[in-house]
C-alpha cells in the first residue's frame, strides 16, 4: 500500500523504514503515462520508490500558469498505488518554504541555465534546481528518475549532482508520446481541438529534423508552415547543451505556444548525416 505524507518529519520516519536501494521520482502531480514510465523504470533499478508531488512556485513567473496548474492529488495517489509506489511526499508550500521565498538561499543554475528555457523564463532553472536539491536532501535517494521530455532540466540536474557531489545516480527515461505523436504533458489538457492540431507541428518538425542532414532548417520549415503555433525557440545543441557539432549526434529542442499553452519537446538528431 502506498503511504502518503505531507510533512518533513513524517517523511523522515517513512523514509527510514524503506528497505534497500531507494529511487525518487520528483513530479508536480497531474500524473499521466509519462510519469508512470518513470515509476516503472524506478522499480527496475531500486527496491523502494518515492514519488514527490509538489507544484513549485519558485519556477513560475508572475504571468505563468501557477494558479491553474492542475492539482489532482487523489487521482495521483491512486496511480501511485496501482504502480506499486511505496511512498508519496506531497508537501504544502509552507512546508517546503517555511520562512517564505524572499531572501531564500537558492541553487544558482550557472550559464547553462540562461539558455533556451532559461532565456525565455528567467530564473526558471534556479527554481527547479533549488526545489530538486531540497527534495534530494529530504528523500535521500540512491537514484532519481527524470524524463527526457524536459531535456534541459535533465542536463541541469545532472550537472548540479556532479558539481555539488550529491552522489545520486540520475536515470533518464525516454519521452512518452500520445497516439498522435504529441509528447505527454500535464498541460495538454488545456489544448482545444484546433490548438492540438497546431501543436502536432512540433512532432512533425522533430521527425523532419531526424531525417535531414540539416535538422535545424528542416524543423524550422515545418514550424513556419503552421500559423496556429507561436514558436518560442527551435535550436540544435550538443547533448551536454554546448554548441551543436558540425557533424554527429546532437539534440533538437523546441518550445512553442498553441493558444495560451506552452509546450516543449526534443529528440536526438544527427548533424550533417541524415538517418
Amino acid at each position: 500500500m502506498t503511504a502518503l505524507v505531507h510533512t518533513k518529519a513524517d517523511l523522515a520516519k517513512a523514509r527510514a523504514a524503506l528497505p534497500g536501494r531507494v529511487a525518487v521520482v520528483p513530479t508536480m502531480g497531474a500524473l499521466h503515462a509519462g510519469h508512470r514510465a518513470n515509476f516503472k523504470r524506478a522499480k527496475e533499478v531500486a527496491d523502494s520508490v518515492i514519488v514527490t508531488v509538489f507544484v513549485n512556485p519558485l519556477q513560475f513567473r508572475p504571468n505563468e500558469d501557477l494558479d491553474k496548474y492542475p492539482r489532482t492529488l487523489d487521482a495521483d495517489l491512486a496511480i501511485c498505488e496501482a504502480d506499486g509506489v511505496d511512498l508519496v511526499f506531497a508537501p504544502s508550500v509552507a512546508e517546503m518554504y517555511p520562512d517564505g521565498r524572499e531572501g531564500l538561499t537558492t541553487v544558482h543554475a550557472g550559464p547553462d541555465g540562461e539558455l533556451l528555457e532559461g532565456a525565455s523564463r528567467p530564473g526558471f532553472f534556479t527554481g527547479v534546481l533549488t526545489v530538486v536539491s531540497k527534495l534530494f536532501h529530504l528523500t535521500r535517494p540512491d537514484v532519481a528518475m527524470f524524463g527526457e521530455k524536459d531535456f534541459q532540466q535533465l542536463a541541469m540536474v545532472r550537472r548540479m549532482v556532479r558539481d555539488l557531489d550529491m552522489g545520486i545516480e540520475i536515470v533518464a527515461v525516454p519521452t512518452d508520446r500520445e497516439g498522435d505523436g504529441l509528447a505527454r504533458s500535464s498541460r495538454n489538457v488545456f489544448l482545444s481541438a484546433a490548438e492540438r492540431a497546431a501543436a502536432l507541428a512540433i512532432p512533425r518538425a522533430i521527425e523532419a529534423a531526424q531525417a535531414s542532414p540539416d535538422p535545424l532548417a528542416a524543423a524550422q520549415k515545418v514550424l513556419a508552415a503552421e500559423p496556429g503555433l507561436d514558436v518560442d525557440y527551435v535550436a540544435v545543441r550538443a547533448n551536454d547543451l554546448g554548441e551543436a557539432p558540425d557533424r554527429g549526434p546532437a539534440r533538437i529542442l523546441i518550445a512553442a505556444k498553441a493558444g495560451t499553452t506552452r509546450l516543449i519537446d526534443n529528440a536526438p538528431v544527427k548533424v550533417g548525416d541524415a538517418r
